[in-house]
């Protein structure tokens, strides 16, 4: 598969981050340039409340801003000032990140097991285990698995990501020492900073986006800004040393590079309702505030003889574009699909499967869970970002 990330500006400055998988926009990100994400920040927050009742503190920080704290996500944490007793309590003052942007009427979560995302690992403070991607093929695992035997590990834990596969041990290595550093700045430098301070701020969401590319799908990346270009090329220099030579600088200026890829109409059709399939059949995409439903249409669809025959065929051909629906809408919580009415439990199994497989290729966590006793299909994929929708409002789109 080849994938090409695009990163430009759209009208009023909006910057559009964009993956294309086989030449189809498959992500998308719309960010305001004055109005930098908050997303995977970490703090020195303050509890200000706890309601036992929702098992959830209200932490403070940075200009006054409240975050929500699961209990559950606070088992392991990073205390700033020293406490007597174990048990968190109000008043107390700790090192948070921020693991999910405010949405809607909800505020942004917090969480106390600090994440350090790199390439190939991510470390954490909170889960002291070593676990290892579900893609990574079970020889890539084993050879991992006696590399970490030789690394005196601090008292952290460890994911290894699917990119690091294929990487060498000085590139593993390098990117552990750095995370490294990284642990110790905030275990005992940052722990000193003033209250409600950002000790350490996310890279831009972009870059993070890079980071997050699989390095064997990944093409190229393209921006037709010379700022960008640098920023990006800094970065691939630091922590992607050996994917530098996919970074290229678009120079056409007869033929912008948001024209050439027509990000503007596709970012436009992506924040409309109706969804065109290419045998004429379309999908109506509907967010409310406690889930969101699609809905299946045969449209200008022309049938065969076998009624059932054409309705297999429209949902197998929904079921592959609603999986990339949600990737580039960024739509998650609860996702209930109505497909066209199929008589037979077994297609409808097949279908359930298949839909499954298409949803692997998902880097967020998503999962179709059952089809219901009146034939809905029910999926569910993490929260994290704010939704398309939610982006382009924000940038005025």
């Amino acid at each position: 598969m080849d994938n090409t990330r695009i990163v430009t500006y759209l009208k009023n400055g909006v910057l559009a981050d964009a993956l294309y998988e086989n030449g189809h926009l498959t992500e998308l990100s719309l960010l305001p340039a004055e109005q930098p994400s908050v997303l995977g920040n970490i703090y020195t927050g303050k509890v200000k409340n706890i309601v036992k009742n929702i098992q959830a503190a209200f932490v403070q920080i940075e200009n006054g801003m409240i975050c929500y704290l699961p209990l559950e996500d606070a088992k392991h944490p990073v205390y700033t000032r020293p406490k007597k007793q174990k048990q968190l309590a109000e008043g107390d003052e700790l090192l948070v990140q921020i693991s999910r942007e405010a949405v809607k009427t909800k505020a942004p979560s917090v969480t106390t097991n600090i994440s350090l995302t790199g390439k190939y690992l991510v470390m954490t403070t909170g889960n002291h285990v070593i676990g290892y991607s579900s893609k990574l093929k079970s020889e890539e695992k084993t050879r991992l698995k006696e590399l970490l035997k030789e690394w005196e590990l601090p008292p952290v834990g460890l994911i290894v990501r699917t990119n690091a596969g294929q990487a060498n041990l000085s590139d593993l290595k390098k990117e552990y020492d750095r995370l490294c550093r990284k642990y110790y700045f905030l275990t005992e430098q940052a722990v000193h900073r003033a209250v409600y301070s950002c000790v350490m701020r996310n890279r831009p969401a972009y870059l993070t986006s890079i980071l997050g590319s699989r390095s064997d799908s990944l093409k190229e990346i393209l921006t037709d800004h010379s700022e960008l270009y640098e920023q990006i090329r800094e970065f691939l220099e630091e922590e992607m040393p050996e994917d530098i030579e996919k970074l290229h600088l678009y120079e056409d200026r007869t033929l912008p590079l948001k024209s050439l890829y027509r990000l503007e109409k596709e970012a436009a059709d992506a924040l409309s309702a109706r969804v065109w399939l290419k045998s004429g059949a379309y999908l109506v995409i509907e967010p409310t505030e406690a889930l969101t439903v699609i809905d299946v249409n045969s449209g200008k669809y022309t049938r065969g003889r076998n009624k059932q025959e054409a309705i297999w065929k429209i949902n197998q051909e929904a079921a592959k574009e609603i999986a990339r629906q949600l990737r580039l809408r960024n739509l998650s919580g609860m996702i209930l699909v109505d497909f066209m009415d199929m008589q037979e439990k077994d297609a409808q199994d097949a279908l359930l499967l298949q839909m499954r497989e298409f949803l692997k290729r998902d880097p967020q966590k998503a999962a179709a869970v059952d089809m219901t006793e009146l034939g809905l299909m029910e999926i569910t994929r993490k929260k994290q970002k704010k939704t398309l929708l939610e982006q382009a409002k924000e940038c005025g789109l």
